[in-house]
């Protein structure tokens, strides 16, 4: 699935932490560039959200309880209405490494929180071209 840049607001997009301020701060940056966001705890509860709906991207952190981001990303790979949503993985462990091993994975990009909000859309930005131009 490829992202339409130019048409943001048509995005819609599902977030997937546990940590409560994340979600909070990181859905209402998205909303204001007038993407819609639906939001998830863990990577059960995002499969289940996937059952009626698809996203446009998802953005999901890679240590959750129940169903980490890694589980879920094999989940949704595996699944033919879901292997080719963009995946980027969202994490506050921005050790050396991380985010080849994310992107070896199979996720289509790495964003390290804590998020800047006035650079969100550029960040964005910037992990899937690191992917794609990497």
């Amino acid at each position: 699935m490829e992202l339409n840049w130019d048409n943001i607001t048509e995005w819609n997009i599902l977030l997937v932490d546990d940590e409560p301020d994340n979600i909070e701060v990181v859905a209402e940056s998205l909303e204001f560039y007038g993407m819609s966001v639906r939001t998830a705890e863990n990577g059960r509860i995002a499969l289940e959200a996937l059952m009626d709906w698809l996203p446009d991207l998802i953005l999901m952190d890679l240590s959750m309880p129940v169903m980490d981001g890694w589980e879920t990303l094999r989940a949704l790979r595996a699944d033919p209405q879901t292997q080719t949503i963009p995946v980027l993985a969202f994490s506050a462990h921005a050790i050396i490494g991380d985010a080849e091993r994310a992107l070896s994975a199979g996720f289509n990009g790495y964003l390290t929180k804590p998020v800047n909000v006035p650079t969100l859309l550029k960040d964005l930005r910037s992990a899937f071209k690191e992917r794609t131009t990497g």
